[in-house]
């Protein structure tokens, strides 16, 4: 037989394959109207157990890997399809995202806005590209940011939450778990770190360098190089700021070109940055769920049980209703030893029924909280 042969083979095989697959979903759903009628839950982890052990066994050692993969998969479409035949079709939780969409006008472009650091800081330019007319709150701490929009001193803060080249910010992560805040928007910024010192210094002077941890990773391979002594400051602009104020003539801040004619002080180079791709995406909070026009990205956290598998189900949730899973961060849970909650980022319209059908069943689960809905910018 030629290629050809073993197609005509393969395709018919499809064909009682997928007849088979649709008289099981068939009595699936007898199966759901069952647990509806008798209150049951959908979940039954034993039952399940014993059908991949059963169905594995059948096809011999060389194919049980691939044969628990594929049963894991009609296993997890079955749930699935049994949690929207047990659905009412009301979700509190879409019914709030499409009011707060109802009641949402445009984007403002002048707000009082919270960011942490100092005039000069990436936070505030970020700020300047999503509100041309501002009034900016400076906090020192990440969670200072955080507690001024709780409070009502101000309706927006700007937080950074990863980088390209140094990963995510985990304290903002974890802030986001302790404040009820919610995304509204985001923004890509390039950031171009320089290298700072009072007029005068030269680069072979500089025997210290001061900025965030942050920037200091971002230029690790130059400071590696310099061998200088670093010293984290709690943002660049600070550090730029404080190299301004001092007397010495070996030391030197990494910060914006910005922050070189706010606080006088010289370009000793504009290359010290390990990749000139370097990217900082920031966020956007409020204090309410804001939805905008356009929002086509929502995030959300949420915890898997402590069983084999379970990440893998929240995964399929998107992944058989064809919306991609941009970002997933995991964080150790307070006062559990090994058990992690999981921070989503999905391209995902909230006007989808897919959506709104995937965040229906999340709802439901033991630990799941919406973090937001809303564009991302450049």
């Amino acid at each position: 037989m030629d290629l050809k042969d073993y197609r005509a083979q393969l395709d018919a095989i499809d064909d009682q394959l997928t007849a088979l697959f649709k008289q099981r979903m068939e009595i699936v759903r007898h199966v759901a109207d069952y647990k509806k009628e008798t209150n049951t839950p959908v979940m039954a982890s034993g039952r399940e157990r014993e059908i991949l052990y059963r169905v594995t066994g059948l096809c011999g050692q060389e194919l049980e890997e691939y044969t628990k993969i594929l049963y894991s998969t009609i296993l997890e479409l079955s749930r699935d399809y049994q949690e929207d035949r047990l659905s009412t079709g009301e979700s509190a939780l879409v019914a709030e995202i499409l009011a707060a969409a109802e009641q949402t006008g445009e984007f403002p472009k002048r707000a009082i806005v919270a960011c942490q650091g100092a005039e000069g800081a990436y936070s505030q330019m970020a700020c300047d590209k999503l509100f041309p007319v501002s009034q900016i709150l400076y906090c020192s701490r990440f969670e200072g940011v955080f507690r001024a929009v709780e409070a009502g001193m101000c309706r927006y803060g700007i937080l950074p939450i990863e980088n390209s080249s140094a990963g995510s910010v985990t304290e903002v992560y974890d802030l986001m778990e302790r404040y009820n805040c919610k995304i509204v928007r985001s923004l890509k910024l390039k950031v171009e770190h320089c290298l700072l010192a009072r007029p005068g210094v030269q680069l072979k002077d500089v025997k210290e360098v001061v900025a965030h941890e942050q920037a200091l990773n971002q230029c690790s391979e130059f400071l590696k190089s310099s061998g200088a002594k670093v010293t984290v400051f709690s943002n660049n602009a600070a550090a730029a700021k404080y190299v301004s104020e001092s007397d010495r003539s070996d030391i030197a801040a990494i910060a914006s070109v910005n922050c070189a004619g706010l606080y006088g002080l010289s370009v000793l180079s504009d290359h010290v940055a390990n990749s000139d791709h370097n990217y900082t995406r920031f966020i956007c909070i409020s204090k309410q769920l804001e939805v905008y026009e356009g929002a086509g990205k929502i995030t959300f956290v949420t915890a898997a049980s402590h069983r084999p598998g379970s990440l893998y189900s929240l995964i399929a949730k998107f992944a058989t209703r064809g919306l991609n899973i941009c970002k997933l961060e995991s964080r150790p849970i307070p006062g559990k030893d090994f058990e992690f909650r999981f921070y989503f980022d999905v391209e995902a319209s909230v006007w989808n029924k897919d959506t709104q059908t995937v965040l229906s069943q999340l709802e439901k689960e033991e630990f799941f909280t919406f973090l937001g809905a809303y564009s991302e910018v450049f």
